[in-house]
């Protein structure tokens, strides 16, 4: 079987669906593998890295498109893309499923497309679950960033010239990105405290040497922690309300805050409104990583705007990359690559031809679109989003 992998053409995206590492795998596997030049360059892996591997090199789009039995790629295609894709082909990558406007014109051409993200979270699920791995990746490099910004230390230092104090680290959520994010930021000496509505995460919060700030619960919205498969869950009114206290009072006093809160399906809750914003000390700095999720394209942050540096009024930086694991290319790479090519084992058989398991859960809950059919429901359609205004100047923007 012919699996191509073409060159992301999304502004930004510097990662790749396959590696060396796994293209070598995969032609182990009886399949031909065609890549396009220039595919792997932005994660440092040449042309000849792929040759050697065993892959043929096309040098354009156009070409690597031919006769493609399976597609593999990172963001989903665009129109131009699906217009090249072969009638009856199998395509697998992330697809921003309930904001992807094409599943129409996918299924009109007989493409059976699996959405990466939609993948279970089930234990036989973790080895190919692409928002873990990335998401492991954007925690880490959050940290990083919001040091760039940051105009302080992040550890305490006793100097002739005096002491500095710790920087304080409020992180909200602690799902994959907010514990690497919780990790890194202990590690360059940061006071981290870290909110969460779901109380499980508690203990693994504690394990890292981060404080644990919740609001108390009452015994329905506890159950309504149950059976959510590890995601979080959009609350009553009222836990909103005392939650936005809670988090204004501890946002206060922060000089970095993380956000990283998402709800399947629905937009970004607005953890740090503008008034929470108007009450932050100067310089201090927020990595809003839920940013074109949410309100206006915002996320959590209603003031965050994606690929964008936003100050306040009160000098406040607020930073909105929407593509984090894209700064880490190499490695953000590597792991999605892997998670891949254990997909594929769903999908394809020992003789190497494509021949999904359509009973498995996995591929169930991973296929949009099949045999001219969409399965995801109304999920071409984005969810409905409220308008706001914001006044914060734009003044500059984040490099690819």
């Amino acid at each position: 079987m012919l699996i191509v992998i073409p060159k992301e053409n999304q502004a930004g995206e510097t990662r790749v669906a396959a590696s060396p590492e796994t293209v070598k795998k995969l032609i182990k596997q009886g399949h031909e593998v065609r890549v396009q030049s220039g595919a792997g360059f932005a994660a440092h892996w040449q042309d000849a890295d792929y040759l050697a591997a065993g892959a043929t090199i096309s040098a354009d789009t156009t070409s690597t498109y031919i006769d493609a039995a399976l597609i593999l790629k990172v963001q989903a295609p665009d129109t131009s893309e699906i217009e090249l894709i072969p009638q009856n082909a199998a395509l697998v990558c992330q697809f921003d499923i309930y904001r992807y406007p094409y599943l129409a014109a996918l299924a009109a051409k007989q493409i059976d497309a699996y959405a990466l993200e939609l993948i279970p979270r089930i234990t036989r699920g973790q080895s190919m679950d692409i928002l873990s791995s990335q998401a492991n990746i954007a925690g880490y490099r959050a940290v990083l960033l919001a040091v760039q910004y940051f105009p302080r230390f992040m550890p305490m230092f006793m100097t002739a010239a005096g002491s500095v104090k710790p920087a304080r680290v409020l992180i909200l959520g602690a799902g994959v990105a907010g514990l690497q994010a919780i990790a890194t930021a202990k590690r360059l000496g940061a006071i981290v405290e870290v909110f969460d509505v779901r109380p499980a995460t508690r203990e693994q919060v504690e394990s890292l040497g981060a404080k644990f700030i919740e609001v108390e619960l009452n015994d329905e919205e506890r159950a309504a922690f149950e059976h959510t498969g590890g995601y979080a869950k959009e609350m009553s009114a009222d836990y909103r309300q005392r939650q936005s206290a809670l988090i204004a009072q501890q946002a206060a006093q922060a000089d970095i805050i993380i956000t990283t809160a998402l709800i399947p399906g629905k937009p970004a809750p607005v953890l740090i409104p503008a008034s929470t914003v108007a009450t932050m000390k100067s310089g201090s700095v927020i990595i809003d990583m839920a940013v074109r999720t949410g309100l206006n394209g915002g996320g959590n942050c209603p003031l965050s705007q994606a690929n964008e540096v936003v100050i306040s009024d009160n000098g406040i930086t607020i930073v909105g990359n929407s593509n984090l694991p894209a700064l880490m290319a190499t490695d953000a790479s590597s792991m999605f690559a892997r998670n891949v090519l254990t997909f594929l084992g769903l999908v394809t058989n020992k003789e190497g031809q494509y021949a999904p398991q359509s009973d498995d859960e996995i591929v169930q809950a991973t296929r949009v679109t099949h045999a001219g059919s969409i399965y995801f429901g109304e999920a071409a359609t984005p969810p409905a989003i409220t308008a706001i205004s914001s006044n914060a100047p734009i003044i500059d923007t984040i490099p690819a």
